[in-house]
């Protein structure tokens, strides 16, 4: 798979302290906007694992802008869970970007200004 590759390049090169270079992820949303698609990835030992899902995990946020001949951007972000478990807050720790919160149910949202606006979000999946 393109974007596991993509995750554990990254991780092998030390770009993102606190993953182990063996921790693989699972997307968890996908987000639809007129210029752009989003993804959420979460390690999948929260996905799998036997213990309750913490307040607070680092995740990868996936901007694919290959429909403007700009390819998929991968990056960091710190995905915050409400506490009543009804959104999910991302935020985009590379580019100082405000945070997002989504519905865990799905809805729409605005990432980014220049490319994530009016992003139709599925329900949260994992």
């Amino acid at each position: 798979m393109k974007i596991a590759a993509t995750i554990g390049a990254v991780l092998l090169l030390g770009a993102v302290p606190g993953f182990a270079a063996d921790t693989s992820f699972v997307r968890v949303m996908t987000c639809k906007g007129p210029d752009a698609a989003m993804e959420i990835y979460e390690p999948d030992v929260h996905v799998f694992g036997e213990h309750d899902l913490p307040n607070v995990l680092d995740g990868f946020y996936v901007l694919d802008l290959s429909g403007a001949m700009k390819g998929k951007h991968l990056e960091p972000v710190r995905l915050v869970f409400s506490m009543d478990g009804k959104t999910m807050t991302v935020n985009q720790l590379t580019r100082g970007l405000p945070p997002t919160t989504i519905p865990m149910a799905g809805g729409t949202v605005d990432f980014d200004k220049r490319f994530g606006t009016h992003a139709v979000c599925g329900k949260f999946g994992r």
